[in-house]
């Protein structure tokens, strides 16, 4: 089978397989980004590249069905998140496009002596390398290209080997939106390619959204090179249940934050950490919710679980809970597999510090943890090496500022799930990387802020 292709999760069918670029192809890519950054990038107008963005959004909008079709069939995604994932990767190039430039604006300083002016003058960066994941085809690539795309910044795409079907429908988006030939180019390139396509010179930045093993591989080339690099990483997201006025809620708000998406979500909450006054009452419910939710055929609009991205995804996140109960966890519900079908999993028992505790498990598995004071769940929380998001509940409003506070991670919600958008930053700190998406803050990560001093 080729490098690149299309194996629909559901049926186990390779429906199309993509070559893989030349080392000749890729060089000629980097060729085209370096000359179009020299002459597009320098002329353009902030103005003018956020017009070519407006259009990839309203391409989005146009082709939202056809797109959503595309990556149920390569992931597996319900394609009622899919659409939901069409219609959010196109609000956030129209964010950017209508925000770019104010966010590009000269930067006045107070000078606190002498004569003259003094302003920080954002500009393109150059070329980037963007790395992207399975997960979230759409989505990972619109954080990445939106606010860069802005800038003048021309992109190297490299998407996950899952995914050459949602890349090439983007890179036809971007191209019908009248791009310049170079300004953003799709590669089915390899790993072993990208260690020389990293350390050309021209090539100024990379982004990687993946793997903690992948994220590492990545900055390390970068760091040999002097790249700069913002990774976004795994995450072991703590769900911190301190206090509710409605059970059924705050469950359905646990099972939702675990489940989106199989259940295969950086952002999803792993660890359920309970208040031992709660616990059983919720884990009980928290069973039933599970039982409820069959994985079905991701092409029907009624189905909320679907496949995992692969049969070796789900194969993999079997052995983990294997091993977990074999260490002494104890199986609530679920653990099976068919293909790459993997039901509803709740897992409790598991003691802090054991290997279970400090994995990443990608996919529809929820640990729940008991706890008697909230600084228990605090500590708890913070026992991992990620850090990207966090949530916590509680009716005390001082409580969840004062826990927010103390959580490690990049992101808190308190009371919410599913609150993530396109104005709100987007990372973390320990192992889950460095650097923010979205907001007014993701187009800062590859500009040249340049101050100028004048008389």
């Amino acid at each position: 089978m080729s490098y690149y292709a299309v194996v629909n999760p559901a049926t186990l069918e390779t429906v199309k397989e993509y070559p893989t670029i030349s080392d000749d192809g890729l060089r000629a890519a980097v060729d085209r980004a370096d000359a179009v950054y020299r002459s597009w990038s320098a002329s353009s107008t902030v103005a003018e590249r956020a017009a070519l963005v407006v259009k990839v959004a309203d391409l989005f909008e146009e082709r939202r069905q056809e797109l959503a079709e595309i990556i149920s069939r390569e992931v597996g995604k319900p394609i009622t998140q899919a659409l939901g994932e069409v219609d959010f990767s196109g609000s956030i190039y129209r964010y950017y496009a209508e925000n770019g430039e104010a966010f590009m604006a000269d930067e006045p300083i107070e000078l606190l002596g002498g004569e003259g002016t003094a302003v920080v003058r954002r500009s393109a960066y150059g070329v980037l390398l963007g790395i992207m994941p399975w997960n979230f085809p759409y989505y990972q690539v619109a954080r990445f290209a939106a606010p860069n795309l802005v800038v003048g910044n021309p992109i190297l795409l490299k998407h996950a080997r899952q995914c050459p079907e949602s890349a090439e429908a983007m890179q036809k988006i971007f191209d019908d939106a009248g791009f310049p030939d170079g300004a953003y180019e799709n590669v089915y390139a390899t790993s072993e390619q990208l260690e020389w396509v990293i350390a050309d010179p021209r090539v100024r930045g990379v982004s990687v959204t993946g793997s903690e093993r992948a994220g590492a591989a990545v900055a390390e080339a970068a760091g040999r090179n002097l790249k700069k690099v913002v990774l976004e990483l795994g995450g072991s997201d703590p769900f911190v249940l301190l206090s509710t006025d409605d059970l059924d809620e705050a469950v359905q708000a646990a099972a939702s934050a675990r489940l989106d998406n199989a259940g295969q979500s950086c952002t999803a909450a792993k660890r359920l950490i309970v208040a031992d006054d709660l616990y059983d009452d919720f884990l009980a419910k928290y069973k039933q919710r599970f039982e409820a939710l069959e994985p079905g055929d991701p092409t029907s609009a009624d189905t909320a679980v679907g496949p995992m991205s692969s049969e070796s995804a789900a194969a993999e996140l079997e052995d983990q809970v294997n091993r977990a109960i074999e260490a002494g966890a104890e199986l609530v519900v679920g653990g099976k597999r068919d293909g790459a079908f993997f039901e509803p999993t709740i897992l409790t028992g598991i003691k802090p510090g054991e290997e279970a505790s400090q994995e990443e498990f990608f996919g529809p598995v929820a640990q729940v943890y008991k706890v008697a004071s909230e600084e228990e769940a605090v500590d708890l929380a913070n026992d991992t090496a990620f850090g990207l998001g966090s949530y916590v509940m509680t009716t005390d409003k001082e409580q969840g500022e004062r826990v927010a506070d103390r959580i490690e991670a990049g992101m808190v919600f308190v009371n919410l799930v599913g609150a993530t958008g396109v104005e709100l930053p987007f990372g973390g700190v320990k192992r889950s990387g460095f650097g923010r998406e979205l907001g007014r803050v993701g187009i800062d990560e590859f500009v040249n802020k340049k101050l100028i001093r004048s008389a």
